[in-house]
């Protein structure tokens, strides 16, 4: 993959030091061009990476945990979800696009999204290896030598409820992890800029910030996340 150290025009930061200096920095990390072909399965049919931009210039990835073996969506990413689905008519009118792609087969995505009331674009990777590359799938079996330690103790408390919640077992809730990858299109190749997992995700979880304001904050002790449910569900 070829690297390089242009971006975009770099736009007005916030007001916060840190958060502007954050922001600068992840504009200024080098862009990897993405050689390979994924096609993945959309409402509209089959489309490449590059048609996912859908005339914009800019594509942000959410990996949404859904995998084969998933009877439903991760809570937490629902819940992720359930933030981001009401900002697409902003992100648009910035040249940005927002999709959400997941390694389930299509029709079980389009099932899950009209029991949400979802709008957003969501996309399965199930005939490509693009979650697998980008490191967010594994199979049953690399799961288990991954997480093996885990597998052989008591899994947390989180993964067994999220698990459950899903409608499938602990190593296949394993199988798949969020993310967040971002996109840029510059004369027709598409080029990765920005990629975050784990605790860099909860910038996706508007709640938090409420939550820090309140006289109790987040409350959660050491049970982190294992609160959270699907919203039609509390």
């Amino acid at each position: 993959m070829e690297r390089r150290a242009r971006g975009p025009p770099r736009p007005r930061e916030g007001a916060h030091p840190d958060g502007r200096r954050l922001a600068r920095q992840r504009r200024e990390l080098p862009w990897v061009r993405v050689d390979k072909e994924y096609r993945f399965d959309t409402d509209d049919g089959t489309r490449t990476l590059a048609d996912l931009f859908v005339g914009r210039g800019q594509l942000l990835v959410y990996h949404f945990m859904f995998g084969p073996s998933y009877q439903a969506g991760c809570p937490t990413c629902s819940s992720m979800a359930d933030t981001i689905d009401g900002a697409l008519p902003h992100l648009h009118a910035r040249d940005v696009t927002m999709t959400y792609v997941s390694q389930a087969p299509l029709h079980k995505l389009q099932a899950y999204k009209r029991r949400m009331g979802w709008r957003m674009p969501w996309a399965s990777a199930a005939e490509t290896d693009f979650n697998f590359d980008l490191g967010y799938s594994r199979t049953e079996e690399q799961a288990r030598d991954a997480f093996a330690p885990m597998l052989e103790g008591e899994p947390s408390a989180g993964v067994e409820s999220n698990a459950s919640s899903s409608g499938t077992d602990i190593t296949g809730y394993l199988t798949q992890g969020p993310g967040f990858c971002v996109f840029a299109l510059d004369d027709g190749d598409v080029y990765q800029t920005y990629g975050t997992t784990a605790r860099g995700l909860e910038f996706l979880m508007g709640y938090y910030g409420v939550l820090d304001r309140a006289p109790k904050g987040r409350d959660e002790g050491d049970g982190s996340q294992v609160w959270v449910r699907r919203r039609d569900e509390y």
